[in-house]
């Protein structure tokens, strides 16, 4: 006889309640958000604090942002002058070679052409002709008698020039006026001077046909001209045109070609003047161009960003260890609140985020502040200067993260030292 089985009906165990016994992930307990308030909870506690916090930063970044700034700036202004006269002028002369006797000759000869060959390449606006005429004599008076009692002095070099020389080196004409085509082709004797030989030779006015004499032939005085910086020697000398050197002097050859260019055309003008004055042998010519910009604004500006970007490099330091400081003293203020936080559970790590927080978004803070106040101070003097502000937006942008930059570095020792805290000894000094 089989004996049929008992079973007991059980009944089925209860759901474990919902949110009780699964697991909470250690991400969740102190998100991200968490340490945004926890960071920036105690900023606003102690305004007059934070000021005097940020204003390191401020000071830091700001001077940063202005001397960069300040230094485009002026750079962009040598530059602008530089580049304004020495950029734009190119000079064409015949190649020389040294001689048995160690002095050196030309080894070719430029066209009398030469002005219009050069006026007609891309980039030159102007071109004239420049030569320095040998006197036999040596002589160059403002009267025809020689007074054996005078004492000596050095007499004044003379040019012979086509027209148009003036204008090429942006020069001005202070009294009368310069001489023209008409002269040249008629070999006229007539002459302007350099205004500092004028003085030298008493010739103030021009209205009363004043004459000098070279080697003893009569010229003219129609003009005197100045501020040619190109070539400051003929503001003491004489300027004759090349008709009346070649009929009177014996002048074989130009000796160069001034040309006035616009700024960025030397590279180009370099390369094809040669060939345009002497397709035949081009490497027989001589031609100093300016390469782009001015090499010596690029080396003021050079000098003037690293003396600008040392001294902003100073201020940022003090301010950085101003963030420092001050939240080395937040640290040993909150003791007790971060032995507390330890003793319910925070890890050395979140005590560590907390404070580092706290020091990026101080810098941060201050970087944006102090960038903007650098972006207003160039904007501001360069207007009242009458200059054009000149501020690459990098530099702005990098200064607010250079501020959050600084306040990670600064706040990395004192976050250290708030994580070595340990609950204990914090809860019993509290």
């Amino acid at each position: 006889m089989k004996l049929a089985r008992v079973t007991r009906n059980r009944p089925p165990a209860d759901p474990p309640a919902e949110g009780l016994l699964s697991p909470v992930p250690s991400a969740d307990r102190f998100s991200f958000i968490d340490l945004l308030i926890e960071a920036t909870s105690d900023l606003g506690t102690r305004p007059g604090r934070l000021l005097m916090t940020l204003a390191g930063t401020i000071l830091g970044i700001g001077a940063l942002v202005a001397t960069l700034g300040f230094a485009q700036t002026t750079a962009g202004q040598l530059a602008k002058q530089f580049d304004a006269f020495a950029a734009t002028q190119v000079i064409a002369s015949p190649a020389t070679a040294q001689n048995s006797d160690g002095n050196s000759v030309a080894t070719a000869s430029l066209p009398w052409d030469a002005v219009e060959r050069m006026e007609r390449l891309a980039g030159i606006e102007q071109a004239a002709l420049i030569t320095e005429v040998k006197l036999r004599e040596g002589t160059v008076t403002a009267v025809p008698v020689n007074d054996p009692s005078a004492p000596l002095t050095s007499p004044p070099r003379v040019f012979a020039a086509s027209p148009g020389l003036i204008d090429t080196l942006e020069g001005t004409v202070l009294h009368g006026r310069l001489f023209d085509a008409g002269h040249d082709q008629r070999h006229d004797r007539v002459a302007v001077l350099g205004n500092r030989l004028a003085d030298r030779l008493g010739i103030t006015r021009v209205d009363s046909q004043p004459s000098i004499f070279i080697d003893g032939l009569p010229y003219a005085v129609v003009g005197v001209f100045g501020d040619v910086q190109q070539r400051s020697e003929l503001l003491e000398s004489v300027v004759i045109s090349t008709g009346a050197a070649r009929s009177d002097f014996g002048l074989g050859a130009p000796g160069e070609v001034q040309a006035r260019i616009v700024v960025g055309a030397g590279p180009q003008v370099a390369d094809q003047a040669a060939l345009s004055l002497s397709p035949d042998e081009p490497e027989r010519i001589d031609v100093a161009a300016p390469q782009g910009r001015s090499q010596l604004a690029g080396n003021v500006q050079a000098d003037v960003n690293l003396i600008f970007v040392v001294l902003s490099v100073v201020v940022l330091l003090a301010g950085g260890v101003g963030i420092a400081n001050v939240t080395m003293l937040s640290v040993m203020e909150r003791t007790g609140e971060i032995g507390l936080r330890r003793a319910i559970g925070a890890t050395r790590r979140q005590i560590a985020a907390q404070f580092v927080a706290e020091s990026v978004i101080i810098g941060l803070l201050g970087g944006i502040l102090g960038a903007a106040a650098g972006v207003f101070a160039v904007i501001g003097i360069s207007l009242s200067q009458q200059w054009t502000p000149v501020l690459n937006p990098l530099v702005a942008c990098g200064g607010a993260l250079l501020g959050a930059l600084v306040g990670l570095v600064a706040g990395g020792f004192p976050a250290r030292k708030a994580t070595r805290i340990e609950p204990v000894v914090a809860l019993r000094g509290a």
